[in-house]
């Protein structure tokens, strides 16, 4: 049962460390490192990378989703269940959900916006369709990875706790 506890307690840490390195370091520094060297151009090749991490990440994210429930449940049924096991099912499957969310439709519709611009979206009139839609997407991808961060720190304190 302890090999169980651990895989669950490192698949939360991958996913909850993921997110914070991913919102507070990769993406801050790939912008700042490849707009220094061409504003323009080095925006949209920032956003071409930071877009391929993030696409990549949602399948970690899925992944460790998946293990923590299959843990959770194993947890359940081998051994005593975990002090608020419904509790903490429903918290991963919000947590998934989120990403799901965050991962398919909305960068979907963040792809198709940025192929109907030539340059940067930020380039853009701010009163332009396509520039509102974007940055509405954007905040929307934002609020759901932090919404998934907050979830997974109550998730690793209860772990913590025990």
């Amino acid at each position: 049962m302890l090999f169980i506890r651990y895989l669950a307690l490192a698949a939360l840490v991958v996913w909850v460390g993921g997110m914070v390195i991913l919102g507070l370091l990769v993406a801050p520094q790939t912008f700042r490192v490849l707009q220094a060297s061409n504003p323009v151009d080095g925006r949209i090749l920032a956003g071409a990378l930071f877009g391929a991490i993030l696409r990549q990440f949602h399948f970690v994210a899925y992944a460790c989703g998946a293990i923590l429930l299959v843990c959770l449940f194993v947890m359940k049924f081998l051994g005593p269940p975990p002090h608020g096991f419904v509790v903490r099912v429903a918290l991963v499957v919000v947590m998934l959900a989120l990403a799901l969310y965050s991962g398919v439709p909305v960068t979907r519709q963040l792809t198709h916006v940025q192929s109907q611009v030539t340059g940067p979206v930020s380039q853009l009139p701010k009163e332009d369709p396509r520039r509102m839609q974007f940055d509405r997407l954007h905040r929307t991808s934002t609020m759901l990875m932090t919404m998934n961060m907050g979830l997974g720190l109550v998730l690793l304190f209860w772990y913590v706790r025990e």
